[in-house]
């Protein structure tokens, strides 16, 4: 026995849709409004059907174009400004640099003036006992 697709009857088992929402990459909504700029009223309606797609979101789509490209023409020529937190930051950077070789500086007198202390007291500690007439 054969079965009814054998003859090029289509399956009744509907495809299960996407539970999300649709995501339309740029490329696709620009050639979608090429192409919806150049058709008749007939022309729009067969391919918003065709697409799966709204009025409103035509609407949409075009107002996004239109302030990117406002976007894109308000934008000044040349190099952005540089960020004035950047700058601060370099400053910063600078200064601990700096007070990270002082604090090295002060860290080598410290230890010498240590060591000079002890040979200080050293050298006093055996010339008392010189004086009081005691030899080494």
């Amino acid at each position: 026995m054969a079965s009814t697709n054998d003859h090029g009857t289509p399956d009744p088992q509907v495809e299960p849709r996407s539970t999300g929402p649709r995501r339309y990459t740029a490329e696709y909504k620009a050639r979608i409004l090429a192409e919806y700029d150049t058709l008749d009223k007939q022309g729009k309606g067969a391919l918003l059907r065709r697409e799966g797609l709204y009025s409103s979101l035509i609407t949409n789509w075009r107002e996004q174009r239109d302030r990117g490209a406002k976007a894109a023409l308000a934008a000044s020529a040349g190099r952005p400004k540089a960020d004035p937190r950047d700058k601060e930051i370099a400053r910063l950077k600078a200064e601990n640099s700096r007070l990270e070789a002082e604090l090295g500086k002060a860290r080598t007198v410290i230890e010498v003036q240590g060591k000079l202390s002890a040979l200080l007291d050293q050298f006093a500690t055996d010339s008392a006992m010189t004086s009081n007439g005691e030899s080494k």
